[in-house]
């Protein structure tokens, strides 16, 4: 009876352990936190991009935490090089409610990873059918539903990844992502 006493306790000691350092972590927000940003063009035509913000944080982000070209590869993604995710944490989506053309190239309606091949001056942004892995570790090109390529252009300092919309003319605009001093825009549109 003593023996089940002692069992039930630590048993018990664990559980309310487990559930408090849970709720702590919880509580604890990412040094990355989650947003979004949406741009309706055309009548009804939303668009919606879901990434986490990352922080410069005196660290060189281009070249460096962010390399030119695909990552090397790593134990999270078996030693395959992979794409840049567009974010931190999870994967960078954006959806269409209507079909597109990204640069000029027609993109169905739906939800997409949005992934990146950094280059110093051009760079190729990837449209993945697979839009809900970890990051971009276990990116398969097999899953591109489209890849464009565009010239990154240099801006004023952002402290934080920001993704955002401009030169809005009804039908179209210019989505981009902006981070240190870069900023990457594409063209989307409605589909005529």
């Amino acid at each position: 009876m003593r023996l089940n006493k002692s069992i039930i306790a630590v048993i018990s000691f664990l559980l309310i352990f487990s559930i408090t350092t849970f709720a702590q972590q919880e509580n604890n927000p990412r040094p990355s936190l989650k947003a979004s940003v949406s741009q309706r063009i055309g009548v009804d035509n939303d668009i919606t991009i879901v990434y986490s913000r990352p922080g410069v944080k005196g660290r060189k982000v281009w070249g460096d935490l962010v390399p030119y070209g695909l990552a090397p590869g790593n134990k999270y993604s078996n030693n395959n090089p992979y794409p840049w995710r567009g974010g931190a944490n999870e994967n960078t989506t954006i959806e269409f409610g209507k079909d597109v053309t990204v640069e000029g190239n027609k993109l169905p309606a739906g939800k997409y990873g949005l992934h990146f091949i950094p280059g110093e001056k051009n760079w190729v942004i990837i449209f993945s059918k697979n839009n809900s892995s970890w990051g971009s570790y276990t990116y398969d090109q097999k899953d591109d539903a489209l890849r464009v390529t565009v010239t990154a252009t240099k801006v004023p300092f952002e402290e934080w990844l920001t993704y955002g919309f401009d030169d809005l003319n009804g039908n179209s605009a210019t989505t981009f992502l902006k981070w240190e001093e870069l900023k990457v825009p594409f063209k989307i549109a409605t589909v005529k």
